[in-house]
């Protein structure tokens, strides 16, 4: 019997008004995962009322009592990491090393934001001595989350443990397809003390729910993590409204390898950067620049280091049936545009009926091949070769996307003149996203605005006042 899930909004499990609910299946087998609420703009409607009633309450509680609580809530989610991590990798088809990994980086999201919570400080403007004039941050109030399916519980505590900590309210809309540890995650937060309507999820899907959350006039900040397509709605409809966003959209993320780096290294973390969660994040180093006097050996060393990845097993299956099929039809596209694939480009049929596809290696891959532009969001890297530091840089900026990039040489002149001229928003040298909780996340371009994460989200979830007195 498959576990059933209610919305959860003002402090308790509500169903949904329409009665109607939605199915969720595991990617490695499809069987019956849980049975979740199919939200309306109605319950929307309800979860934003009860956030406007928390609201006034929450935000002028003293900074350090909400750090008390998100600590608490860090805490609680540590205490139940294995039932967590349990529902985690059935919903996302993550492999079993893995889930507890990213229950544990959730917890520390509320526990830096914990304390974090004081340093939202304003500054003093010296008007001359006639006046004393202050700045102040403040939050916005109820705040709209939208959340995609890769990393459920690990990026609503990345949106959700900043804006709280900030003094707003929350509103969260999850994946459909992974929707229960965001709820287990609200259920937590009434347990350990949070009052009730500060934390609110709705679930369902885009059309019916998200749309709504954006387009509703007491939201005043929505934050999304999604494809570029379902940015650009959003940011239609947040037009409208003159409503801030935080837009983390994805990306095509350049891994350049000069022939002076330390090659076990770059071999090693480069195969991470484009397998780890099968692919599918927006940072995923999908582009693997190679200079040209190392682009055979280095290419020959990462397909053996990739033949030893499919058969650890450690690479789980894609997390949706839609995902799955567009990967397989990426293997077509590269195959038409004329890229080899080294190893992979096919799905792996020994897997059963999960939606697992082989790690794949392209070369012959030039930039303006769809392989080399497209977010494909599976375990597949194009490898492009390159002559020199200005072709390199080039071929990287070549992107409609500016998330991450990242290179690999020991001459740290070189490396830090490429760092200043790379068009990204966080650049590795010498390894791939060593960045923790600490570091701003977001991207330039079409890998969206805003930033998540580090001191800057903090900053992100509050509007500057500035007051002037005359003395």
């Amino acid at each position: 019997m498959t576990a059933t899930f209610d919305h959860w909004i003002d402090g308790r499990p509500t169903p949904t008004l329409s009665g109607g609910t939605l199915t969720t299946r595991s990617p490695a087998d499809g069987a019956q995962i849980a049975t979740i609420a199919m939200g309306t703009p109605a319950d929307i409607d309800t979860a934003v009322a009860a956030a406007v009633s928390a609201a006034s309450a929450w935000r002028r509680q003293k900074p350090i009592e909400r750090g008390r609580l998100l600590m608490a809530l860090a805490a609680a989610i540590r205490a139940s990491a294995a039932e967590l991590a349990a529902l985690e990798a059935a919903e996302t088809g993550k492999p079993g090393w893995q889930a507890p990994v990213e229950i544990d980086g959730s917890a520390a999201y509320f526990e830096f934001y914990g304390g974090l919570v004081n340093a939202l400080q304003g500054h003093t403007i010296d008007l001359g001595p006639a006046y004393h004039s202050f700045t102040r941050r403040e939050p916005f109030g109820v705040v709209g989350i939208i959340t995609p399916w890769n990393g459920p519980l690990n990026q609503a505590a990345r949106a959700v443990a900043p804006a709280l900590a900030a003094g707003n309210v929350v509103v969260l809309k999850p994946s459909e397809f992974t929707s229960t540890t965001s709820l287990e995650l609200a259920r937590l937060a009434t347990e350990v003390g949070f009052p009730p309507g500060v934390l609110n999820v709705v679930t369902g899907d885009g059309t019916g729910v998200g749309a709504r959350l954006v387009a509703h006039p007491q939201v005043r900040k929505v934050a999304f993590t999604g494809s570029v397509r379902a940015g650009r709605e959003i940011g239609r409809i947040a037009a409208d409204r003159i409503l801030p966003l935080t837009l983390e959209l994805g990306g095509k993320s350049a891994n350049i390898v000069f022939a002076d780096a330390d090659l076990d290294r770059a071999v090693t973390e480069s195969l991470s950067a484009f397998t780890f969660n099968t692919g599918q994040i927006c940072s995923a180093g999908s582009r693997l620049l190679v200079q040209r006097d190392i682009h055979d050996e280095f290419t020959r060393r990462l397909v053996d280091a990739a033949h030893t990845l499919t058969e650890s097993g450690r690479l789980g299956p894609l997390t949706t049936a839609a995902q799955y099929d567009k990967v397989l039809e990426y293997f077509d596209i590269a195959r038409a545009d004329g890229a080899h694939p080294a190893i992979g480009g096919s799905a792996l049929p020994d897997r059963g009926s999960g939606w697992f596809v082989a790690p794949t290696i392209y070369t012959g891959v030039h930039n303006g091949m769809r392989i080399a532009r497209e977010e494909v969001f599976g375990p597949v890297v194009a490898i492009i070769p390159f002559d020199d530091d200005d072709e390199a840089v080039a071929i990287a900026n070549d992107s409609d996307f500016g998330l991450v990039s990242g290179l690999w040489t020991r001459d740290i002149s070189r490396a830090l003149n490429i760092a200043d001229r790379l068009e990204t928003g966080q650049v590795f040298i010498n390894t791939w996203l060593a960045g923790g909780i600490e570091t701003p996340f977001g991207g330039y371009k079409q890998s969206g605005y805003g930033r998540e994460k580090g001191i800057e989200a903090l900053h992100d979830y509050t509007q500057v006042k500035c007051v002037t007195v005359a003395l």
